[in-house]
């Protein structure tokens, strides 16, 4: 074990004791190993020294430098939840597959994937779970598992009895499936849509319904979220413009976690944004969109459990969310440098990245 300064950190340097941020929380925990994201934010947090573990040998050392210099970026842990997750998504790549030669779709196949998966869904935070890869051409795949993940838990939160959690979490990752039969050019195009192309591309409601809508063992629900996802409750939604008393309330759920996960996964046309931007995008569109009850209580439920997180700034500082106000949960407090950012009141500043 040795004291030593920051600067003279190295990549792949074990951590041998816990890094407190100035408010006495902790900011890396005994073990960690240094990338070039734990350098960035000990060096926000102004962290003068740290202990470092000394490598038994010089070329175990390396060793471990090389292999996080290889990492690009932050890399999450893997987890049971991780790798049914990566289940999930092959199995998915089969589905769509088997659709486009003729065969059936493998419902059986699919739910028991899903309880696969599920029984590890108590270790999903909405706003911090990274798949371990991903690509943008896989976009549909990611989004349906993380709707569905995301429509699980909104289900325990609003209530609703546990018989509907699962087919509400199937709902989310069915929810797309009529996808598989627009143009993969359309889907793939990097520029905005032409108007042909977005009407082309509104069609997979309907067409993911026709592809549900004769299985028997599927609930009602699941196959009118495919259809409805895209309703709005002041009747602005499509393909059929029905107000709030004829959507399904699995699309109510689906259609939030959806708008969610869309925006912040990267796509081929754009970067993927901020949660917190997210959250009060859906906030403000709760507002004669969106069923209001049930985004309130998942903006509430998705920011009370971060305190302590790392987060940057829109003008890329780095600092620990101290406070969630209840009133206002997409703008917490945040601790930078020792001084307080009250995001209620500095409105110019949003949350940008969540980074640990």
């Amino acid at each position: 074990m040795a004291t030593v300064a920051l600067s003279q950190v190295k990549l792949g340097d074990k951590i041998s004791e816990d890094v407190l941020t100035p408010l006495g929380g902790v900011l890396f925990q005994k073990g960690c190993i240094v990338t070039p994201r734990e350098l960035e934010i000990m060096q926000a947090f102004l962290v003068p020294k740290v202990q470092i573990e000394q490598a038994a040998n010089q070329a175990d050392k390396e060793q471990e430098s090389a292999k996080q210099e290889k990492a690009a970026a932050p890399v999450q842990s893997s987890t049971p939840l991780h790798d049914e997750y990566d289940q999930m998504l092959v199995l998915l790549r089969r589905v769509i597959n088997e659709i486009g030669s003729g065969l059936s779709i493998p419902v059986m196949d699919i739910r028991n994937q899903l309880e696969k998966m599920m029984q590890y869904e108590n270790s999903y935070q909405v706003l911090t779970f990274m798949p371990r890869q991903f690509a943008e051409r896989d976009y549909l795949l990611h989004n349906s598992v993380l709707v569905a993940l995301t429509s699980y838990r909104i289900a325990q939160w609003c209530g609703l009895p546990r018989k509907d959690w699962m087919p509400i979490a199937l709902a989310g990752l069915l929810h797309d499936i009529g996808n598989i039969k627009i143009d993969p050019a359309i889907l793939a195009k990097p520029t905005a849509l032409t108007a042909d192309e977005n009407e082309e591309m509104k069609r997979h409601t309907v067409l993911g319904y026709q592809l549900l809508k004769n299985i028997a063992s599927l609930n009602e629900g699941v196959k009118l979220t495919a259809l409805q996802h895209h309703e709005r409750i002041d009747g602005s939604g499509y393909p059929l413009a029905i107000d709030t008393s004829k959507i399904h309330p699995y699309a109510k759920i689906v259609a939030i976690a959806d708008i969610y996960h869309a925006m912040t996964l990267n796509r081929f046309y754009r970067k993927a944004a901020s949660p917190y931007f997210v959250l009060e995008q859906i906030q403000s569109d709760s507002f004669g969109k969106l069923e209001p009850a049930y985004v309130r209580v998942f903006v509430e439920k998705v920011t009370q459990f971060h305190n302590g997180n790392i987060v940057k700034l829109s003008d890329d500082r780095v600092g620990e969310i101290v406070f969630t106000d209840a009133v206002h949960p997409t703008r917490p407090w945040v601790s930078v440098g020792g001084s307080i950012i009250n995001l209620t009141v500095e409105r110019h500043l949003h949350i940008k990245e969540v980074m640990g």
